[in-house]
């Protein structure tokens, strides 16, 4: 993506703009046009070594600022890049005419033709490079719809995944062995498990068309859906919550917390013996969501689609600093936290 296509311009166009621009500088200035094949050749070797500079500020400005979102800090490097470097070496050059005696003029610090020998390749590669720059946009552009549509693809099909895992017949059997053990023995308990059994389905349910959610959203669903898990497991499974209440108002994508939780007990043991316990915490404005690492004898296959769903979500939104990392003991997810909207308004 930050490859300047711009083989025949280096080839053909530029030396056709030299030749083009020293016409009209000499025109400006009023200066007979000299017969002496130097200065048009000298002129060429300097419109190259002008724009080889020059590409160089503009492929610099993509690498810092690549992002469709970007393009103004972009836009004003490659300006800034623009005028010093053309001024170098349009200034070296004309001072150079004027020791050889190509430029006739005693005053070898005569203002016009210092002035408009720069002006004429400042304002050159502006033009060459708002051409280039137009059509790195429109690439920036054309693979943010595309991503977009691939994001569409994978909400759809995250929420379908979510929905299928909840109501197929292993969870619905599951859960509807634990409620009817409690209604026997708890009714009270009972009550409260199909209230949460309740919640989770109508969370399911609420997020086809949400992008982003309040991370408050994303806990109260947790804790509902935790509570199912507690009641299947007891004491093989714990939640450690730490998550600070200043960070609650923050959104994070919907379901985010699920397939974190769900990844955690698909790969690993859990028993009295060898408790599973998930721990979630805030930290500098990431929500951090870990678990201690005690991997299952007969290896789980895994496509990774929950933890890649959850990344392109996040490149999608500009944010791509999700961290996976784990050791020997532990597993660990990190994923950032976006302020409320009123809140970006004031950064």
């Amino acid at each position: 993506m930050h490859k300047l296509n711009d083989k025949w311009m280096r080839i053909i166009g530029v030396p056709l703009l030299a030749l083009i621009g020293q016409w009209m500088m000499y025109g400006y200035t009023n200066v007979p046009y000299p017969n002496d094949w130097r200065i048009p050749l000298l002129f060429i070797v300097g419109t190259v070594l002008v724009w080889e500079a020059n590409r160089q500020g503009i492929l610099l400005s993509r690498q810092r600022f690549p992002e469709f979102g970007q393009t103004r800090q972009r836009v004003l490097y490659q300006l800034v890049w623009f005028a010093i470097f053309a001024s170098i070496i349009r200034i070296t050059q004309t001072f150079f005419y004027h020791i050889i005696g190509l430029w006739p003029a005693e005053n070898y610090f005569l203002f016009r033709p210092y002035f408009f020998n720069t002006l004429v390749s400042v304002v050159g590669t502006v033009q060459l490079a708002a051409y280039y720059e137009g059509v790195y946009l429109y690439q920036r552009w054309k693979l943010s719809y595309t991503e977009a549509q691939e994001l569409k693809k994978i909400n759809l099909q995250s929420q379908l995944d979510s929905l299928k895992s909840q109501i197929n017949p292993h969870f619905l059997f599951n859960n509807l062995n634990s409620l009817s053990s409690l209604i026997g023995s708890d009714a009270e308990q009972a009550e409260r498990f199909l209230d949460e059994l309740s919640s989770v389905y109508r969370y399911l349910l609420q997020q086809n068309n949400r992008d982003l959610c309040p991370l408050s959203d994303e806990i109260t669903f947790i804790n509902a859906y935790f509570h199912l898990l507690k009641t299947r497991y007891g004491d093989a499974i714990f939640l450690e919550n730490s998550v600070e209440s200043r960070y609650l108002r923050y959104q994070i994508p919907p379901l985010t917390l699920q397939l974190l939780f769900e990844n955690a007990i698909k790969h690993n043991v859990i028993s009295v013996n060898r408790p599973l316990t998930i721990r979630l915490y805030t930290e500098e404005g990431h929500l951090h969501v870990a678990n201690n690492l005690q991997k299952k004898k007969l290896a789980v296959p895994s496509s990774q689609i929950g933890l890649q769903n959850i990344m392109m979500k996040y490149k999608l939104l500009d944010h791509s600093s999700v961290l996976v990392h784990h050791d020997e003991h532990t597993f660990l997810v990190r994923v950032p936290l976006i302020p409320p909207m009123a809140e970006q308004a004031l950064v």
